[in-house]
């Protein structure tokens, strides 16, 4: 009986296998998501905030004075920020500030940050969370976690930290 492969093959395809190396010339780049927030005019503070206190660097700034005419400019001013991204490790966080007309607050999604001990998620809890417009669950052991922690910051984005220690899957 032919194999789910084709019968004349009695192998997978190279490339297929687990420990596959695919041609580099049809390599697939891997896809990773890259949250954007939007600000009501202190996105450069709230950034900056975040890439000190997660430990990340601020790749690219956009101010609003930097757009090529007035027609391309935010009506705010020309210190609103129209980009930024920065890089925390492998990932990254992308930003801008919102004409007020086009503003909306964030819901239905949280940024999700996985902190390597339960010090440094003593650490970034305490400077993201203070002065929280809310803490919808203190830190806390649940069933995944050791500590784990929702809430929203005074910049409006909304936050998980979860320290998973040693409920982590092996």
């Amino acid at each position: 009986m032919g194999s789910h492969w084709g019968r004349a093959r009695q192998q997978p395809p190279r490339g297929a296998g687990q420990n596959a190396c695919p041609d580099p010339r049809t390599r697939i780049r891997r896809i990773q998501p890259t949250p954007y927030l939007f600000f009501k005019g202190n996105c450069l503070e709230a950034m900056t905030h975040y890439a000190e206190t997660l430990r990340g660097t601020i790749e690219r700034l956009v101010r609003n004075s930097e757009a090529p005419g007035p027609e391309s400019r935010l009506p705010e001013g020309d210190k609103l920020v129209m980009h930024i991204t920065i890089r925390i490790a492998d990932s990254m966080l992308m930003a801008s500030d919102a004409p007020e007309d086009r503003y909306s607050k964030p819901q239905g999604f949280s940024v999700s940050i996985a902190p390597s001990s339960p010090a440094e998620f003593d650490r970034i809890f305490a400077a993201l969370a203070r002065d929280a417009k809310a803490v919808f669950m203190p830190p806390a052991e649940t069933l995944w976690a050791e500590r784990f922690t929702m809430f929203i910051d005074r910049y409006g984005t909304p936050w998980m930290l979860s320290y998973e220690g040693s409920k982590a899957e092996a």
